[in-house]
Order: C-alpha cells, then structure tokens, then sequence
C-alpha cells in the first residue's frame, strides 16, 4: 500500500479506542517498525492527537473527541456508500473505480464487526441495470471536468444514427443522467442558446484553450425538471 493508505490505516486501527504498541501496528499492516515511528511522527506533525503512553500497558491511542470525528464513518453512513456505489455502477458512473477503491479502504480499515455488517447489507441490495457503454466513460470524465474547471469543449456531434456529423463547440454546464441515458447541458455556441446533447451521439471530443464562467447557481437538474432543454 502507499504510505497515505498506511496512515489512514493507522487512524483506523487507533479508531477503535484500545491502545496499541508499535509492535502491534507494524504486525497488522505487515510493515517495519521504524515505518510505524514515521507515519506516528507524521500523523502528529499533521495535527493528529495521537496520546504514547510509556510502560507495562502503554502504546498508541487517539483523543475520545477525535474518535467521534468526521473522518470516520458510522454504520448508516457507510452501508449508504455501499449502496451508492451500487446506485452508481447502473448509471454508468465514470468514476467508477475510484468509488470501488473507496469502498474498498472502507471495507478494509473497518473493524470485524463493522465489515460483517457492511457484508449484510451490500449483499442483500441489487439494481438490476441494462449494460453499460464503457465507451462512454472517457467521454464523462472529460466532460465532468469540463464542467467543473469550466473549459470549452469541441465535439463531433451526430444527431442520430444516420444524421450527419456536425462539429460544435459547446459550454458544458452540467452532466443529466435521464432515463438509462447521459445528457450534457451546454451553451452552444453554434446556435447561441442553451442545448442538451446525448453523450452517446459525441463521436469525437476535445478540450479547447477556451473559458467561461457557468451562470451562479446553475443546475442542470433542477432546470431539466422544470422545463426539458431542446434535446439534439
């Protein structure tokens, strides 16, 4: 594991309120002792309150107040991102692994009891979903990234399967997943109003050096609710 993986599994391991020796902590996480002492003086340098207590009983353990803290997860929060992942996974997420890997720290820096739990509730949670278009999820990311760092994109755009290609540069406001499909709102800059474009029909896509400022408290959601963008 890398080294920010270690330490967070040292936070965990300190969560579960008993103290811990060095030993201990380089048993579990299968690393050097002096490692330990490192990511120790770390985690404080950070501003961790990690208490060492010396002697018979001694070892390793956080502050009661910091234990509480929201760095940690409690049972319903963590069976909900569980299930969000699921949630995630039928929509096409495009940011799927790094979710699974989320889970996945969760899952590993829980205690046994917790992650029996966990186990309980995953397994008995399932969306059924049509498969997905991997394909679709450089175009998402690119595209989400647009949104949030504002970047004009250019794409190749086709308005259905045998319509002709036609190239648009766009200022992608947000990303609408609607009925098993992905839409993005933009400003077209061809047509000099606000359009919704399936994600699907991009058949080629690129950032531009251009930059816009998206309208304050822009949601594509709560618009698409209230009135459906021209769709093309």
């Amino acid at each position: 594991m890398s080294k920010a993986d270690n330490m967070l599994a040292v936070l965990w391991h300190l969560k579960s309120g008993r103290k811990m020796t060095t030993r201990e902590l380089a048993e579990t996480l299968e690393i050097n002792i002096r490692t330990v002492y490192r990511y120790i003086d770390a985690l404080c340098a950070s501003g961790v309150p990690i208490l060492a207590d010396s002697g018979h009983n001694g070892g390793y353990s956080l502050l009661p107040n910091f234990r509480e803290a929201p760095l940690f997860f409690n049972a319903a929060e963590q069976k909900a991102l569980v299930h969000a992942a699921i949630f995630a996974e039928e929509a096409g997420y495009p940011f799927g692994d790094a979710l699974n890997s989320a889970v996945g720290k969760l899952k590993q820096y829980t205690n046994p009891e917790q992650l029996s739990a966990i186990e309980r509730h995953e397994a008995g949670f399932d969306v059924i979903h049509p498969p997905t278009d991997s394909s679709l999820e450089g175009y998402l990311q690119m595209l989400e990234i647009a949104v949030a760092d504002g970047y004009t994109v250019r794409m190749e755009y086709s308005k259905g399967y045998a319509a002709p290609v036609q190239s648009r540069d766009v200022d992608p406001y947000g990303l609408v997943h609607w009925r098993s499909k992905w839409y993005l709102v933009a400003f077209c800059r061809l047509r000099g109003e606000l359009r919704s474009f399936r994600v699907d029909r991009i058949r080629v896509l690129s950032q531009t050096e251009d930059r816009f400022d998206r309208p304050p408290g822009f949601s594509a959601a709560l618009l698409w609710s209230v009135r459906p963008i021209r769709s093309i």
